[in-house]
């Protein structure tokens, strides 16, 4: 697992005030706490902070005031219209140390021809060691036929990687998918199904006429 190392510096003011001071020099406020120690709020370099959180439970080596700390990062809060990030949470880890993080599904390979393949769960979450923390769990469909499940339990798991997900849950759903002739008769039955019954549209009846509206006038002679 990839490593990347961020110098921060220490923030001795707090509130919403001093966070944006943060963030218009560019930089990102955090928090970085765990294993009884005191939090420590800390301002991480804006750029290099956001390349390294691409990668899903990217391992970090904060170093502040020459002493470097491996952390995760527990939670990121983002501008919901920017989507910069706005603050993180950082949680203390130490080698050897076992952590419960969520990690993403990846399918790779062609299942069978005129199959669907669905990704019913994105992640599936692991205990594993923090160093040992892979990118992602693959899940080959290769010729895999409709009517397979893959389920959690089936997973081929990194070396001393426990699952903690449910082994039940389904991950990956590989059904059969519709041919051109099937799609066009359930169209066929859908049209028919809303056609009036007899296959006419009834006729509208035109309304009565009036009294004496279609009368003829009166001859002359029958005129008072």
């Amino acid at each position: 697992m990839t490593q990347t190392k961020l110098v921060a510096t220490m923030r001795t003011s707090f509130g919403k005030g001093a966070a944006r001071s943060v963030r218009r020099e560019g930089n990102i406020p955090a928090v970085m706490y765990g294993h009884g120690t005191t939090p420590v709020h800390i301002s991480l370099p804006g750029h290099q902070t956001m390349m390294a959180l691409k990668l899903a439970n990217a391992l970090l080596t904060i170093e502040i005031d020459g002493k470097d700390q491996l952390a995760l990062a527990k939670d990121v809060q983002r501008d919901v219209l920017t989507h910069f990030i706005d603050h993180i949470d950082l949680v203390v880890v130490r080698l050897g140390e076992k952590v419960t993080v969520d990690v993403p599904i990846h399918v790779v390979g062609e299942a069978a021809v005129e199959t669907v393949v669905s990704v019913e769960n994105n992640t599936v979450e692991l205990s594993v060691e923090a160093t040992q923390i892979p990118e992602n769990v693959q899940v080959s469909v290769a010729g895999v036929r409709a009517g397979t499940q893959i389920l959690a339990r089936d997973l081929v798991l990194p070396e001393g990687a426990e699952l903690i997900t449910d082994a039940d849950i389904l991950i990956v759903n590989i059904t059969q998918a519709i041919s051109e002739e099937a799609l066009e008769a359930e169209l066929a039955e859908a049209v028919a199904e809303l056609a009036p019954v007899g296959g006419e549209a009834p006729v509208a009846e035109e309304p009565a006429a009036e009294d004496g509206a279609d009368q003829a006038p009166a001859a002359e002679g029958d005129k008072a």
